[in-house]
């Protein structure tokens, strides 16, 4: 029977991943696209570097929290119930910041001030955060139902 403390660590490194994989789900199902209808530039812009900034902050807390977790819950685990999907798990939360930016080339480009940017530079800043988040939803939601599917599992 695990412990107190592992059974815990699962559960918290697993809601935090869900929440993770909702961020950036919304994000760039949701969210992003919206940021297109806005009136003009400068307010999207603006509004986009509001919301890359918080964003970041976010999930990279998230990320942190989850990567904690479930590596913490892999490390207490007894050696015979140190299942693999924990590992695998706190990795792939990991990963899905700094590794999905440096394979995708992160959300880049210099920013601009408010008045010198035009419709097609917010464009293409908005798909290039759209794709990157996706990306990221893909690698979270592959960790997040590895998570599920581990602590069903376990009985937990």
């Amino acid at each position: 029977m695990p412990s107190t403390t592992v059974t815990l660590c699962k559960f918290v490194g697993t809601i935090s991943l869900g929440l993770l994989t909702g961020l950036s789900t919304t994000l760039s199902a949701l969210t992003l696209p919206a940021l297109l209808t806005l009136p003009t530039a400068p307010t999207a812009h603006t509004t986009l570097s509001h919301l890359r900034a918080r964003t970041t902050t976010l999930s990279t807390y998230l990320r942190g929290i989850t990567s904690f977790a479930v590596f913490s819950a892999y490390l207490l685990s007894p050696r015979r119930l140190r299942h693999p999907y924990l590992l695998y798990t706190s990795i792939l939360a990991f990963a899905s910041g700094p590794g999905v930016d440096y394979v995708l080339g992160g959300e880049g480009g210099k920013e601009v001030g408010g008045e010198e940017v035009n419709g097609e530079m917010v464009r293409r800043g908005v798909e290039r955060m759209r794709w990157v988040e996706g990306v990221r939803a893909g690698v979270v939601g592959t960790a997040f139902g590895m998570a599920v599917v581990g602590i069903w599992g376990d009985g937990v």
